[in-house]
């Protein structure tokens, strides 16, 4: 770990607001640390999203690239900050990304949080000391042809993107898990509900079956919602206008990052309006919730399915995770569900919270960046997280109990659906209504009052006519 401030050995690093002195072995400097002391305030820094850290790593490779390929970069200067880039990109020096998630500037702090770990990584590669800015400058090399206004929702955009795949990877494996019990209980007919309220047959297959394919659909949603975020403003520099930013540089450091990240990423059309407009993050923070609320709603159903044990529902049965009470000897929840949930309503509360800070932006520049990048990698990651433990500690393990879906089916009044078209709506309402006061299966009503043959009835109640399977 990095030596905080005020422990060991120490450097003498200076801005403009004065000099401050900096662990010997600290790889970040000033900014850095003056951004620790401002903002010691969510208590996690940017290194809990490793994917943000590579793709800011991504963001200054490929603008040292193309500074070398314009010529306003040397070749020495340009190879080092590739080198440790490279380094971090592949997972080094994570600790070293110190400063906190939420903060203000914009995202000035991360930005020089980066220029100040890759700068001194390039120092040590080239022989320098850390912190001998005379060979090798945060700010005049590292951030060369760049601003914090277009490297940080570059590398948001970026680092999403990568998220993503994470996240799909982990939802489609949910989906094939729900689709493999849709498989094993094909052949389990159960009663429907519409409003909680008993509806007509259906097989438990059918239902898991259909949880399948409302994730699949999301995912589908997703890859639509993160293509948005493939253009990007880099070449904007301050506000859009590109100023410091070399002739060239935009067309350059576009190819560069397209060949680093593998990513299709395009220049914006209008790189005023690009560096003040947020709305991408609005159309994929929805994306998020949508995932989250169907999950969520998923998760419910489940709950409900296997309440009980025996004076609830008692469908399916979830694996038992742990004792479920203090007090209670031998109560078992359903905590893996409850726990998607919860996640659920925080994905939710981060959606709020980036469609406000959307909305605060003003005139040139979104100062709310921060905040919008923190909420939408904490709701993919934690949606990612939910998504596998749903599978692994829950679906995978999931039971019918065949037994209590069979007795419900044979008892249930709803069945006369079927025959309504047969004997007429209003005498299946009349014997429906006879059938729940008396206890008494519909099926024997009927054929007590002659209105079916035996074999009729039979055909009409079958599970395949009543399922539609």
């Amino acid at each position: 770990m990095t030596a905080r401030l005020g422990e060991g050995a120490t450097r003498t690093e200076t801005d403009a607001l004065g000099s401050l002195e900096i662990p010997a072995d600290a790889y970040w400097g000033v900014h850095t640390a003056r951004a620790m002391e401002n903002f010691p305030i969510a208590a996690r820094p940017i290194s809990v999203y490793p994917e943000f850290v590579r793709a800011f790593a991504c963001v200054k490779q490929a603008a040292a690239r193309a500074n070398l390929e314009i010529g306003a970069l040397d070749a020495e200067r340009s190879g080092l900050i590739d080198a440790a880039c490279e380094e971090i990109k592949a997972g080094e020096l994570l600790d070293e990304f110190t400063v906190g998630v939420v903060q203000g500037g914009a995202g000035t702090s991360t930005n020089m949080n980066v220029n100040e770990v890759v700068t001194n990584r390039a120092l040590e590669l080239g022989g320098w000391e850390k912190g001998d800015y005379a060979h090798l400058n945060p700010n005049d090399h590292t951030n060369r042809s760049q601003s914090t206004n277009d490297t940080y929702p570059t590398a948001v955009k970026i680092a999403l993107a990568f998220s993503l795949t994470s996240l799909t990877s982990e939802l489609s494996l949910l989906a094939e898990a729900f689709a493999a019990k849709g498989a094993e209980f094909a052949h389990i007919v159960k009663v429907g509900r519409t409003q909680l309220q008993d509806a007509v047959p259906m097989t438990l297959g059918q239902e898991f079956t259909a949880f399948a394919v409302t994730l699949r659909e999301d995912i589908d949603r997703l890859d639509e919602a993160v293509g948005l975020l493939g253009e990007v403003n880099m070449g904007a520099t301050a506000i859009g206008t590109g100023i410091n930013a070399p002739v060239g540089y935009r067309d350059a450091v576009i190819r560069h990052l397209r060949t680093v990240t593998g990513l299709d990423l395009v220049t914006a059309g209008d790189l005023v309006e690009s560096t003040s407009d947020t709305g991408a993050f609005v159309t994929f923070s929805a994306a998020l919730k949508r995932s989250a609320l169907k999950l969520s709603k998923i998760a419910g159903d489940l709950r409900l399915l296997s309440s009980g044990p025996q004076a609830g529902l008692g469908e399916i049965g979830l694996p038992p995770r742990q004792a479920g009470s203090s007090i209670m000897p031998g109560k078992v929840n359903p905590v893996i569900p409850e726990a998607v949930t919860q996640v659920a309503f925080a994905v939710a509360g981060a959606d709020v919270t980036v469609s406000m800070a959307v909305e605060a932006g003003q005139l040139q520049l979104n100062a709310f960046e921060p905040i919008i990048a923190h909420s939408l990698f904490q709701s993919i990651t934690w949606l990612e997280r939910a998504c596998r433990t749903f599978r692994v500690n829950c679906v995978e393990g999931i039971t019918a109990n065949e037994a209590r879906l069979a007795d419900t089916v044979a008892r249930s009044v709803t069945v006369i659906t079927a025959l309504a078209p047969v004997i007429g709506y209003a005498s299946a309402a009349a014997l429906a209504k006879e059938a729940l006061a008396g206890d008494v299966r519909v099926a024997d009503l009927v054929e007590s009052r002659g209105l079916l043959e035996f074999g009729e009835l039979d055909a009409l109640l079958t599970p395949s006519r009543l399922t539609g399977v």
